[in-house]
């Protein structure tokens, strides 16, 4: 660790830690409940779990990518951050806003927005809490040293991020126009501004991970934000298939949608190809493991997996149905949850001076994870397909369809166990580092 500012993303790490688990604990509940084991629904029904599942994702990968910053910005502008005591102050607010929002599901206390459910009074204190993130790190790059591309394009992808989250907060009495601006936020975060995010952290990884010379990998960085910008926005289109929009869409959606995979294959020949030119073998082969995985499964997952689902003549039937949970759940762990726990595994021996490079339980909790979430994506996938064909060809009814596949959800919850199992274990390399350490020194830091 080059900067003692930078422990402060130890602790935004953390906290991802404990909402990463409280996230699994809900997918649990849910999964139970899809084959008849639902004595919770009194307490926690389906709906409130779903909400909490997937709010909790974002939360626990957005502090995710806040430590990211706290930890890469510093480093790369080479200065010190401008006030660790108001990036302590954005986490505790931070985990307020988290908590309010969690406890405030269980009350009925939400907006009946999928995946924006978050109380609209709430909202107020999220700008509030991202503004203060965006100013402590764009005053720190603007004060540094220098500017580097990697940093420029973290810092940009953060600042979309926050821009984007506004048309989510504006209030329609139109169904079909609320939809369409809570698109804005929830697709152009996750296929747009995200991918800068995960670019940005790629690059630094690459840079610290490989030795290949920082103008090479930054010279990928501007192939892969162009091929972002011109899929991923106009790739928003095939949200807006049936919600009763001008059938433009289907045209713009299904053709910028099969070029979305291209940014994420951009990724994982960018990731590989740096790998393989890379000279330096750095001991920490589990943050290396981690950081190449994420661009290979992202581009399964959000890639492959996306354009299997989204093009019109395939949506029309797949729309709804578990196919989508098959891919965003590997989408979602590929693009960024890897990328989060592979910064997470690059700083923490840095921060602690504890170099737990390569150990068993590092290397377990990166195969039995990864093996979990392929199984689980499996069964979505079977599950997605069954239900396809018996509610759309068959005319089935939905409930009777639901029973029908639920021993697809035994799997899964198998699958589950195992993916939990790797969280744990990788947990609990997470704790066996120790607390930060102002004399750890980072090995790589001045490259």
């Amino acid at each position: 660790m080059k900067y003692k500012s930078q422990k402060v993303a130890y602790w935004f790490f953390a906290f991802s830690m404990l909402l990463l688990v409280l996230q699994i604990t809900y997918g649990f509940i849910m999964g139970f409940a899809r084959i008849g084991f639902d004595g919770l629904h009194e307490f926690i029904p389906f709906n409130t779990a779903r909400a909490v599942h997937t709010n909790l994702l974002v939360v626990w990968l957005l502090s995710g990518f806040m430590g990211a910053a706290y930890y890469i910005i510093p480093e790369e502008a080479q200065r010190e951050l401008v006030s660790v005591k108001l990036a302590y102050v954005q986490l505790i607010s931070l985990a307020v806003v988290g908590v309010t929002a969690v406890i405030g599901y269980h009350f009925n206390w939400w907006e009946g927005r999928k995946f924006l459910e978050i109380p609209r009074q709430l909202d107020y204190l999220v700008v509030v809490n991202v503004l203060l993130f965006l100013g402590l790190i764009l005053i720190t790059l603007f004060k540094g040293k220098r500017k580097t591309t990697t940093a420029l394009v973290l810092s940009m992808g953060l600042l979309f991020a926050a821009l984007l989250y506004i048309p989510g907060m504006l209030p329609f009495d139109s169904q079909v126009t609320d939809s369409f601006f809570r698109w804005w936020v929830v697709h152009l975060w996750v296929e747009g501004v995200w991918e800068l995010i995960m670019g940005g952290i790629l690059s630094f990884l690459l840079i610290k991970l490989t030795g290949v010379d920082r103008e090479v990998i930054e010279k990928w960085l501007y192939v892969i934000v162009g091929l972002t910008f011109l899929s991923g926005v106009l790739g928003t289109g095939h949200h807006y298939y049936y919600i009763g929009v001008n059938k433009i869409w289907l045209i713009v959606g299904g053709i910028f949608s099969a070029l979305e995979p291209l940014a994420f294959l951009a990724m994982a020949l960018f990731a590989v190809n740096m790998y393989r030119k890379g000279e330096k073998k750095h001991p920490n082969k589990i943050a290396l493991f981690w950081t190449l995985g994420s661009a290979i499964v992202s581009f399964v997952g959000a890639g492959l997996l996306g354009f299997a689902h989204t093009l019109p003549q395939t949506n029309l039937y797949t729309h709804g149905t578990l196919v989508t949970a098959m891919h965003g759940h590997l989408a979602f762990w590929g693009a960024y949850a890897m990328i989060v726990l592979a910064i997470i595994s690059y700083a923490l021996p840095n921060m602690t001076g504890r170099k737990l490079y390569d150990s068993p339980v590092g290397r377990a909790a990166f195969w039995t994870a990864n093996i979990g979430m392929i199984g689980m994506t499996v069964a979505f996938g079977v599950a997605g397909v069954a239900q396809v064909y018996l509610e759309r060809k068959f005319k089935m009814d939905f409930m009777e369809v639901q029973a029908e596949i639920s021993i697809h959800f035994v799997v899964l919850i198998l699958c589950a166990t195992l993916f939990a199992t790797g969280i744990i274990l990788y947990i609990w390399d997470f704790y066996k580092h120790g607390l930060p350490s102002d004399e750890a020194l980072d090995i790589d830091s001045d490259l």
